[in-house]
């Protein structure tokens, strides 16, 4: 963004250096990137000087140039050799001296020497205005109509004026500050002298002979919209101080009424659209929504698709006229023979604005201070104040009253504050007077005052300021970061509350977990391929979230799930000879549902090749199924998660597999892939992939840990030895024992399980150890002995167990 510092001048008393405004800018937030001096006409006709034709003859050796004498109000008149056609004795010209430079093509500048033209000596130029930067014509040389002295700079006759132009680096939070009003508020929070905004109070309406009605049909993307007709201008090109205004900051002037709304636009940060009256039919402004596919074409000539949730300035007959907040239609703007406006001024939704703009890839001046937050209630201030501008350079006269849709106004935001928390977050105490005295001036209004604390009134054009820390933020930025000194040690304090699960922490500690049990962390992208969820049963190829501009078919819509991406991974080291893997991987997956999206956060767990390195003393064993499900639990214990309960389940992305809950709600499903779904990468290993939903397992988490004492009484181990069917899980078992005995078993292991030729088919048998014990006394060989017998029949009767003996 671009600030004239002539152009500021015109709001604030400015009393500072260019060079210290540019340091107030910056400490109040609106760093200043670049700093420049700008003329209006390049080079500033510096060495150009009004002169006097005294004497004009032909040139004895070119018929075309002619020999004159010219005074510049030296002591003598000097000799200067002209080809134009028109020049001739007593006329007023503009002469450019020795050794000055001209810049007829700013990239093309050249300096003006003594010279010999034809044996003839020149010791100037007399300029058309082509040459120095004033025109385009280069018939003759410029002949003016001036009393002032010989020899009075050009500069003087001509109005240049240097100046000064600073580029703030904006950033996105700071909409309050998109024009030089604001600017000049962060000033007036420094240095204390008043902001005067222009006067509209010469504003009147001169008839109603044009009124347009306005019809807001979609209220949430236009909370309010503002117009006003003009009849009878004459469109033309803007005076000398509206087109310099508008340059100086890099805009290309374009008529009278147009940049009269650029003008307003840079001055007050409020866009506003100047319509051709005689193109709304009906005499009616609608601002709605039209159909998805509609057609319109903007003012660059393209012809764009609308989506339905882009919203139109429409007609009478619902035409569409204008892209809201963000470009106007070929047909509906401001032209030579125009001769009757409408003129817009709109407050609209910053969200709808950001989504049209994206959609059709348009940035504009308008939609860059729509998307970011403008103020609701200047903009019938702005559309008074861009109407008188109008008449003053354009003339017509104002032919309707102020239609003003609003229907519920924006309210002040009420902020509480606390004298604690801001010294708090300062490092510095601050005397109260001083913090009412900044936010005063900075419009925010200070109320309910007490020893601790006060009420802060944020209008609504401060979209950023919406909480307590964003006040304070306020204060410091205008005190000065410069004037808080740093203390020998440094710390750090928070005005926002964390959370009792801080989903940050345990994901780094599940990630340490992981890590030093041989894991390595993973990341892969979120697009893949649509053949995955379009060839496993287990998933919709309908709810993929596909791409609009995809770079390739393998990259064309988001992960369904993590498996999707990670695949591809291991193929590629399995493929490298990097047969061993366990990896693991936290990331997004995706999915569309009912036209809406929806993301969660999953933590994917992948074995496959050898558990660990072939050595002397271990065997070169491949994972199984139970290195996985030990690694899940290892996940759970962390985070002291409780009754967990096994869930069988199939289907064809896994051989067979596990679905962990958590008071029944599926957390986690783990079990090893099937050949179809490695097929699809490639994969000709066996691999074993956990999927935990991450976001139910944070919900899980029991943080309310208890400690107790080592029991003093000792422990008493019990084996048994079952042959159970081979659909019965030890979670079955597991369910029956505690059932029995939950007060006296402390731990339950399974050290064998065997299927053979030894026992029937269809029969496995599990070898269990109990550990018993009784916490507030030594437990008897009766008791004992009771509670193995009461754990027998359970397994009879319950499971038709067999007792092997």
């Amino acid at each position: 963004m671009k600030i004239a510092l002539n152009w500021l001048k015109n709001y604030i008393n400015i009393t500072q250096s260019p060079v210290e405004l540019s340091e107030t800018l910056t400490n109040t937030g609106l760093e200043v990137e670049g700093m420049e001096e700008i003329e209006t006409i390049p080079g500033g006709l510096k060495g150009l000087v009004i002169g006097e034709v005294k004497t004009c003859s032909k040139h004895p050796n070119a018929d075309k140039l002619s020999i004159t004498t010219v005074d510049i109000g030296e002591e003598e008149p000097v000799q200067i050799v002209c080809g134009a056609p028109n020049v001739a004795a007593g006329q007023k010209v503009v002469v450019a001296t020795v050794n000055s430079t001209l810049y007829p093509n700013p990239d093309e500048p050249f300096k003006i020497k003594k010279s010999k033209i034809r044996g003839e000596v020149s010791m100037g130029m007399i300029c058309a205005e082509d040459e120095i930067g004033m025109g385009a014509s280069h018939d003759g040389i410029m002949v003016l109509n001036t009393d002032k002295a010989n020899g009075t700079p050009a500069a003087e006759y001509f109005n240049i004026e240097s100046d000064i132009v600073y580029e703030i680096g904006l950033t996105p939070n700071r909409a309050d500050a998109m024009g030089h009003i604001g600017a000049a508020r962060d000033i007036k929070a420094v240095t204390g002298e008043e902001v005067h905004f222009p006067s509209v109070l010469d504003f009147k309406v001169d008839n109603q002979d044009l009124t347009i009605a306005i019809k807001v049909e979609n209220q949430e993307a236009c909370p309010r919209y503002s117009g006003l007709s003009i009849s009878n201008v004459k469109v033309a090109p803007s005076p000398d101080w509206l087109q310099n205004a508008l340059k100086s900051i890099g805009l290309q002037p374009i008529n009278n009424v147009v940049d009269v709304t650029n003008f307003v636009m840079h001055e007050l940060g409020q866009p506003l659209h100047a319509f051709n009256a005689d193109k709304i039919s009906g005499h009616t402004i609608k601002v709605k929504n039209l159909k998805e596919g509609s057609k319109f074409i903007t003012l660059d000539e393209k012809e764009r698709k609308l989506s339905a949730k882009d919203l139109m300035i429409c007609d009478g007959d619902s035409n569409p006229l204008c892209i809201a907040g963000v470009f106007g239609g070929i047909d509906s703007g401001v032209q030579d023979h125009t001769t009757n406006v409408f003129l817009e001024s709109a407050y609209f939704s910053a969200d709808s604005v950001r989504k049209t703009s994206q959609h059709h890839q348009l940035k504009t001046d308008a939609s860059f201070r729509y998307e970011r937050g403008t103020d609701p209630n200047i903009t019938v201030y702005a559309l008074k104040r861009a109407a008188l501008l109008i008449q003053e350079v354009a003339g017509g006269q104002i032919s309707s009253q102020v239609q003003d849709e609003y229907p519920v106004a924006i309210p002040d935001r009420e902020v509480l504050m606390k004298y604690k928390n801001i010294d708090r977050l300062i490092g510095k105490k601050l005397e109260q007077n001083e913090i009412h005295t900044i936010l005063n001036r900075l419009d925010i209004e200070t109320t309910d005052k007490t020893e601790n604390g006060f009420k802060a009134i944020v209008p609504p054009y401060r979209v950023d300021v919406t909480r307590e820390a964003d006040v304070i933020e306020e204060i410091i930025r205008i005190y000065g970061f410069n004037n808080i000194d740093l203390p020998e040690t440094l710390s750090s304090s928070y005005m926002a509350s964390f959370p009792e699960v801080d989903p940050v922490k345990m994901r780094k500690e599940a990630g340490l977990l992981l890590t030093a049990n041989a894991f390595q962390e993973i990341m892969t992208n979120s697009l893949t391929k649509p053949v995955f969820s379009q060839q496993l049963d287990g998933f919709n190829p309908e709810e993929n979230v596909e791409m609009l501009n995809k770079l390739s078919e393998d990259l064309g819509v988001m992960r369904q799930d993590l498996l999707f991406t990670a695949m591809d991974v291991l193929a590629y080291n399995i493929n490298r000879r990097q047969n061993d893997l366990k990896f693991y991987e936290f990331g997004k997956v995706y999915k569309k549902i009912n036209s809406k999206y929806k993301e969660e956060m999953r933590l994917g767990i992948y074995l496959t090749g050898k558990n660990e390195s072939e050595n002397w003393i271990r065997k070169n064993e491949s994972v199984k199924f139970h290195d996985l499900y030990s690694a899940v639990l290892k996940i759970f214990n962390k985070f002291n998660a409780e009754s967990i309960e096994n869930e069988e389940f199939h289907n064809d992305c896994f051989d067979y597999g596990l679905k962990l809950k958590i008071k029944q709600k599926s957390v986690a499903e783990l079990g090893k892939l099937s050949k179809k779904a490695l097929k699809l990468s490639g994969l000709k290993q066996d691999v074993f992939y956990a999927n935990i939903n991450w976001e139910v397992l944070l919900k899980m988490v029991n943080t309310n840990i208890q400690f107790e004492a080592v029991s003093k009484y000792p422990e008493v181990k019990r084996d048994l030895s079952l042959v159970i069917d081979e659909q019965v899980s030890y979670d079955e078992i597991k369910k029956i024992s505690l059932k029995q005995a939950q007060y006296l078993i402390s731990n339950i292991d399974v050290f064998d399980v065997y299927q053979g030729d030894k026992i029937e088919k269809g029969k496995k048998a599990y070898a269990l150890s109990f550990t018993l014990q009784d916490k507030t006394k030594t437990l008897t060989d009766k008791i004992i002995d009771k509670t193995m017998e009461k754990l027998m029949k359970a397994f009879e009767n319950e499971i038709g167990a067999v007792i092997r003996k």
